[in-house]
């Protein structure tokens, strides 16, 4: 008896927990979908593109299609007159790996003005890199470069801040490149709505650097 009780604990739980993860992805999925973008020529008019960090290098050593992606998003978008300026913010948790300066180094490669890039070396999560895209930066909207999955979230999380933003999607990865990533992802969506209720701030709120550019 003891044993089929604890079976039916947990299959309330299982079923509780799958509950909310379905909860908080469709909840993410539909806030985000009018303010994402597929096509260049779609995305509004923003003065800066937060472009979010992600390793230049896949687990097995080879070329990161994330990283790929999202530098090639963010050409278009300068080369397009969508944004003027990019806010490369990611993670540079020790001296070996540093996100935002291998992004600059991808940009500076594929023709980009130094001028036209600032580094957030403290984009450690999303949350991270849209309030202090804001507070520490000085932009009140923007639009974020990911792929569809992350924009879903970085703008749900933006716009829930009264932060303006709006996604420019990155291609893609081919189906099953990235499974691991979409397992985290539904994960992180769960996270996101707690710390949203709990009000949790970024790691390092830092003094303000806004970013300052020519008026159009």
């Amino acid at each position: 008896m003891r044993g089929r009780k604890w079976a039916l604990g947990a299959a309330v739980l299982l079923v509780g927990a799958g509950a909310l993860v379905a909860w908080c992805d469709a909840r993410v999925r539909h806030a985000s979908a009018p303010h994402l973008y597929d096509r260049v020529e779609q995305v509004p008019r923003n003065r800066v593109a937060v472009l979010l960090g992600t390793s230049a290098r896949a687990r097995g050593g080879g070329p990161n299609l994330y990283f790929t992606h999202r530098i090639a998003a963010a050409v278009e978008l300068l080369k397009a007159g969508r944004v003027q300026h990019v806010l490369i913010s990611g993670d540079n948790r020790h001296a070996s790996y540093n996100e935002p300066m291998d992004m600059r180094r991808a940009l500076l490669a594929a023709g980009v003005d130094s001028a036209r890039i600032t580094l957030d070396y403290a984009g450690f999560r999303t949350l991270d890199s849209m309030v202090r895209a804001r507070d520490v930066f000085g932009q009140p909207g923007f639009t974020v470069v990911s792929q569809r999955f992350h924009n879903e979230r970085a703008v749900f999380l933006a716009r829930r801040m009264g932060i303006a933003a709006v996604g420019y999607n990155a291609p893609d990865v081919p189906e099953g490149y990235g499974r691991l990533t979409a397992l985290r992802e539904m994960l992180a969506r769960v996270k996101l709505h707690l710390d949203l209720w709990t009000g949790v701030g970024p790691h390092f709120p830092g003094p303000p650097e806004p970013i300052h550019l020519p008026e159009r």
